[in-house]
């Protein structure tokens, strides 16, 4: 049983000693580069004060690896304290239904990590993005999407888990497997649908674009990229923060594009142009639909491997969990999957950065031009204080969009007359 529990604390510590080693590379790597290239971020990305981004990457890097550890300290507390197993056992000789028992347990842990978690978001809202003039929000409307969140976590989670829990109960490994991966697979696809119409208006207003200069360019974007002019919302995002993005979510009649109302303030139309046309491309060429598909195959590999862990013997006898508490078993089978799971993240991300190598390449056949796309990744780069050189083994693990200057260089092949990036 000592093996099993090195390897376990073996995991949980190596990982994120790992994430840690990484995050300091990424921020010395970067701070680095950008002393080196001051004369290109201020010529290209019109940042005046690099000392000023090395700062914002140093304090959210900080405070992120903190909270890392902070949390990793309270789970192995939770395990090797004895409150797991009397939690469990409280729930079991509570007579509830295991199904139910189950619910409840992983919506107590849900609940003590959001709680837990919360000062580091207090902090992070109200101290680093107030010292950067990022934060936007209040007290009140920061409490409201705390509570807004636990509400719409627990009322998802509690429904996929207890689905899960209830055919783990009732149907042998191999079934319960099989349909729990096509429980899994239907949320992600309903996820789809209910993130832009049920879930983010929870928190935003969104509001379609229907007349002025925005949507005739939305239109000639459009026609440019032939599509029938279909959902575009500009989100109230300034309530909360002066960041600016954009995004595409959904398939089908729930589909829409996003764009921050900071973009649209901070951007030039021919800039929020290139930008609708790169999400405009993850409908084109199908990215969605590319990235639902590996992360089905991504869960039928997790499901397998926790259908074999939960029905072992160890697992349970690891901290002297019951035997019938299935859900207890889950949760410690989870521990030592997901740790594998951040660790073949840069397969996956491999996966994001060609999708996003392809938007651009499509913004730019649509534009015709790369000039508007160079410019609007800047003033995204410029106004975020991102780190436009992070360290290629940490972009590897944690970066789904390619650095700016790869991306800048990619279009400005299509564009000689821009400065060059710098290597």
């Amino acid at each position: 049983m000592l093996g099993y529990h090195a390897l376990l604390v073996g995991l949980l510590v190596g990982t994120t000693a790992l994430a840690t080693g990484l995050s300091i590379l990424n921020v010395r790597h970067g701070r680095r580069e950008m002393r080196e290239n001051e004369g290109w971020l201020e010529s290209s990305l019109g940042i005046e004060d690099a000392g000023t981004v090395i700062d914002y990457e140093r304090a959210t890097t900080g405070l992120g690896l903190l909270q890392s550890w902070v949390l990793l300290a309270a789970l192995l507390g939770l395990l090797y304290t004895g409150v797991l197993t009397d939690a469990v056992t409280l729930l079991v000789e509570s007579g509830l239904h295991p199904v139910v028992q189950g619910v409840a347990f992983f919506l107590g842990l849900i609940a003590a990590q959001r709680v837990t978690s919360a000062p580091f978001d207090l902090y992070s809202t109200f101290v680093i993005d107030e010292q950067f003039d990022f934060n936007e929000t209040t007290p009140w409307l920061w409490l409201r999407d705390f509570v807004v969140g636990l509400v719409v976590a627990a009322v998802l989670a509690g429904a996929l888990v207890g689905v899960l829990l209830a055919l783990i109960e009732f149907l042998p490994t191999l079934s319960w497997v099989v349909g729990g991966w096509l429980v899994v697979v239907g949320f992600m696809l309903l996820s789809q649908i209910l993130y832009p119409r049920v879930i983010a208006p929870l928190f935003n207003d969104f509001e379609p674009v229907e007349q002025g200069d925005l949507r005739e360019g939305v239109e000639s974007v459009f026609e440019r990229a032939g599509f029938e002019v279909s959902e575009i919302y500009t989100m109230d995002a300034s309530r909360r923060s002066s960041r600016l993005n954009a995004y595409f979510v959904g398939f089908g009649r729930a589909k829409r594009v996003v764009l921050f109302d900071t973009l649209v303030e901070k951007l030039e139309r021919p800039q929020i142009e290139s930008v609708l046309a790169h999400e405009l491309a993850h409908w084109k060429k199908g990215h969605i639909w590319k990235l639902i598909g590996a992360s089905a195959l991504q869960v039928g590999i997790v499901l397998a491997a926790l259908g074999y862990l939960v029905s072992t013997e160890w697992v349970y006898d690891l901290f002297a969990l019951p035997a019938e508490a299935s859900y207890a078993g889950l949760f410690v089978s989870l521990l030592f999957v997901f740790p594998v799971l951040e660790l073949s993240s840069p397969i996956v991300n491999r996966l994001s950065l060609a999708h996003e190598r392809e938007a651009d390449a499509f913004a730019v056949e649509v534009m015709g031009e790369g000039e508007p796309m160079v410019e609007a990744l800047a003033t995204l780069a410029r106004e975020n204080l991102a780190n436009p050189f992070p360290h290629p083994w940490y972009a590897a693990f944690n970066h789904s969009h390619p650095p700016v200057p790869e991306r800048m260089r990619y279009i400005e092949a299509h564009t000689p007359d821009q400065q060059a990036a710098p290597e």
